[in-house]
């Protein structure tokens, strides 16, 4: 058999085992998230099932040195891969009802699953390169060459197949035709090994392509208006039963936009950076930065609300901004959208802003590089005399770790800062650059009349100062994920309702 023909193998096998990886780690993301804990998982069982197709590939391939067998076991896989997104909707179904009611089992259950589901495909993917090997290995002076060669091959199509998968393929076609792009790609690597009448493999791959996407996750009791794929999420725009238009991303268990109402209000964490003006004594001008512009529900409230102010949102996804324009009204908001990493953008920009509203989460998580010493440092320094920050912290009932590290590190920073509690999940923490600016805030704020006035007495009235101690969270060493998992496994375990972004 031609060299060449392994060659293409090998190299096809390595662009399809990362790219399927990475592709049915976005399977998962609307309905388990993108955690961690999830991604742990994933990677943990794809090299266990990697070892174990190089031990069993290595048995076979002494045993049944052809090329044939190592073709058949390429078609198996790729058929395996084909059925993925058809196999495993059943069991993310399930999953989105325990997320619902949180059953552990049943939620436990299905992610085993699906886990599980990859096994075949990536078990069998794995026995390509030591059969590979033993085919093309004719001499014991050539075989360290060989080796060198195949090991190089499929590395380059690993890295080309993550990119692929995640920068092209996903956002371009979906996830479920990606796979079964990977799937045919693996096919035809296949058939020169095989008879002719492996062709029906591809073939039947081709016609699953010609399938219509019905919708990636059904919302029970909602109404689906729009969902896309973008490179970093899974993004969903949900009118809810109570006719509120909101933003979810991956599993849905926050929801990270509303739209806006002819109140302006939205209810929530939302309406209190719309007092930041109030505190800061600002009402007619003034420029705000968000950081985690979402949807732009801020943004479209400060257009309600303080029209002359000129707000800056800074949004990484720019599908979710598309979102945004589309379903949210995000047109009529005085915003300026940057399509950019939160910290990178405010340390490269040289404005002053008279306010900072932080809630930028991919779920469940604060990026932890939005707050640390350091970040709170760049935040400082772009703050006008007598600026104000505030951050949305979001904390399972009862579980406060990390939303104490983040309050105590900006104290590190911030002469005044102080947290008020917005529901049992939500919580803003408010960081002043000047000393003695928070007290006349708090004035100011429980003085206010009108439609704001509920909203800023709470935050006067429910202001907690927050010392100088402990120690603060750093680029270096900032544990936030380990501290919200731990806070989610324990909320989980005990069963409560979902939260807000």
């Amino acid at each position: 058999m031609p060299i060449g023909r392994l060659y293409v193998l090998v190299f096809m096998t390595g662009f399809c085992i990362l790219g399927v990886e990475l592709t049915a780690a976005r399977l998962m993301a609307p309905f388990f998230g993108t955690s961690t804990l999830v991604w742990a998982n994933i990677i943990g069982l794809t090299l266990l099932f990697l070892s174990l197709g190089y031990w069993l590939g290595g048995r076979l391939a002494d045993r049944h040195p052809r090329p044939r067998g190592l073709g058949l076991a390429v078609i198996i896989s790729a058929v395996a891969v084909a059925i993925l997104p058809f196999l495993t909707r059943p069991l993310l179904t399930a999953a989105t009802q325990a997320f619902a009611d949180l059953s552990a089992g049943v939620l436990i259950g299905s992610f085993v699953a699906v886990m599980l589901a990859l096994a075949i495909p990536i078990t069998v993917l794995g026995t390509v390169a030591p059969w590979a090997m033993r085919l093309a290995v004719h001499s014991v002076e050539e075989a360290g060459t060989i080796a060198g060669r195949l090991y190089a091959l499929s590395t380059v199509g690993s890295l080309l197949g993550t990119f692929a998968s995640v920068l092209l393929l996903v956002p371009w076609i979906g996830t479920r035709r990606t796979l079964l792009v990977f799937a045919l790609l693996l096919a035809l690597a296949a058939l020169p090994l095989l008879p002719r009448r492996a062709l029906a493999a591809p073939l039947a791959i081709g016609l699953l392509l010609l399938i219509p996407e019905t919708g990636v996750k059904a919302a029970p009791g909602d109404t689906v208006l729009w969902e896309g794929e973008s490179p970093y999420q899974f993004v969903q725009v949900v009118r809810e039963g109570d006719g509120d238009t909101v933003l979810r991303l991956n599993e849905g268990w926050a929801t990270h936009s509303i739209k806006v109402g002819p109140t302006g209000l939205v209810g929530g964490y939302w309406d209190r950076p719309l007092c930041l003006p109030v505190a800061l004594d600002r009402p007619a001008d003034g420029r705000l930065a968000v950081l985690g512009n979402a949807a732009g529900t801020t943004a479209v409230q400060y257009a309600r609300f303080w029209p002359a102010w000129a707000v800056d949102g800074v949004e990484i996804d720019g599908l979710v901004s598309e979102a945004g324009y589309r379903y949210f009204d995000m047109g009529e908001a005085n915003l300026t959208v940057h399509t950019a990493d939160a910290r990178p953008w405010l340390e490269a920009s040289d404005a002053s802003f008279d306010a900072i509203a932080i809630d930028a989460y991919r779920q469940p998580y604060i990026p932890f590089h939005l707050v640390t010493l350091e970040f709170f440092e760049t935040v400082r320094d772009r703050l006008a005399p007598g600026g104000a920050v505030m951050i949305n912290v979001g904390a399972p009932p009862g579980q406060d770790q990390a939303l104490v590290r983040i309050a105590q590190t900006m104290a590190h920073v911030f002469p005044e800062v102080e947290l008020a509690r917005v529901n049992e999940f939500n919580t803003v923490v408010t960081g002043y650059r000047d000393a003695g600016t928070a007290a006349p805030a708090a004035e100011r704020m429980a003085a206010q009349t009108g439609p704001l006035a509920d909203d800023c007495r709470a935050l006067a009235a429910d202001r907690e100062v927050v010392p100088r101690a402990g120690e603060p969270l750093t680029d270096d060493h900032a544990p936030v994920e380990w501290l919200t998992d731990t806070a989610l496994l324990t909320y989980l375990s005990e069963g409560a309702p979902g939260a807000q972004g």
